[in-house]
């Protein structure tokens, strides 16, 4: 079986995207920054087939981050056959007045040069071998700006315009590119980008991250270019960005 690298993978939609790859039976490198946290997704993972687990402490919000991970790949002399690039991070709030510049920063950090970064360096190593999956989670927010989440949706809609751009770039590669992009899914992600518990936002109901998980795990394998995760609100919000003016879209999300 096959070998692949989770960014995020110690909880959310990175634990079960590896979770998914663990009963396929593909040995998995696990890649996000709490060691205990990653020892218990390694224990589970291991237990539910997964041949090998290998977990690395590494912090993709660091501008070494991303090449460290690369050079521990290029060390060990084996290329995952499929890279998940879905850890991120935001911060929640009005752009003037209530977020924290520095964890903006870090989102942009995390969320789009991490990325950047971490294809930079694989994806010319799989095109010279002719084969590879490769999924980014992205985000329906991508589809339309979401105010209280101005710099996070940013980064989304960048990920998806670049996974779906690069993709096109090496389409006849054997390498494949994935967006996948869910909706509100429950994670800590709510918690760690200090959204008020009051608002909107965090009082929607939450996708379960098994769910999206698995309909991302899926596109992948078949070489989708991208997939909505299953959830109707997620879908519905995706067919509204498509069909209404941009403003309205936006003053729609800002509702809360």
């Amino acid at each position: 079986m096959g070998l692949a690298l989770v960014t995020g993978g110690s909880s959310g939609i990175g634990l079960e995207l590896a979770r998914c790859l663990a009963r396929d039976g593909h040995g998995l490198i696990l890649v996000a920054q709490d060691v205990a946290k990653l020892e218990r997704a390694a224990t589970e993972l291991y237990a539910s087939g997964a041949p090998k687990v290998e977990t690395w402490s590494i912090d993709l919000s660091r501008s070494e981050g991303a090449p460290a991970m690369f050079e521990q790949v290029r060390q060990r002399a084996t290329l995952p056959d499929f890279l998940l690039l879905n850890a991120g991070t935001g911060a929640w709030g009005d752009f003037v007045g209530q977020t924290d510049l520095a964890l903006e920063l870090e989102s942009i950090q995390v969320n789009i040069v991490s990325v950047v970064q971490a294809a930079k360096l694989f994806l010319p190593e799989m095109v010279k071998r002719g084969s590879g999956r490769v999924l980014i989670t992205s985000s329906v927010t991508a589809l339309g700006p979401s105010p209280r989440l101005a710099v996070y949706s940013g980064t989304k809609a960048f990920l998806h315009t670049f996974a779906e751009a690069v993709r096109e770039e090496i389409a006849d590669s054997g390498v494949t590119i994935t967006s996948l992009m869910p909706d509100l899914t429950e994670s800590g992600f709510f918690e760690r980008a200090h959204v008020d518990p009051d608002s909107l936002t965090a009082r929607e109901p939450k996708a379960d991250p098994a769910t999206v998980a698995k309909a991302g795990y899926e596109a992948m394998l078949k070489g989708k270019d991208h997939v909505v995760a299953p959830s109707f609100p997620g879908k519905l919000k995706a067919a509204a960005a498509s069909i209404l003016p941009t403003a309205l879209v936006t003053k729609i999300a800002r509702a809360d």
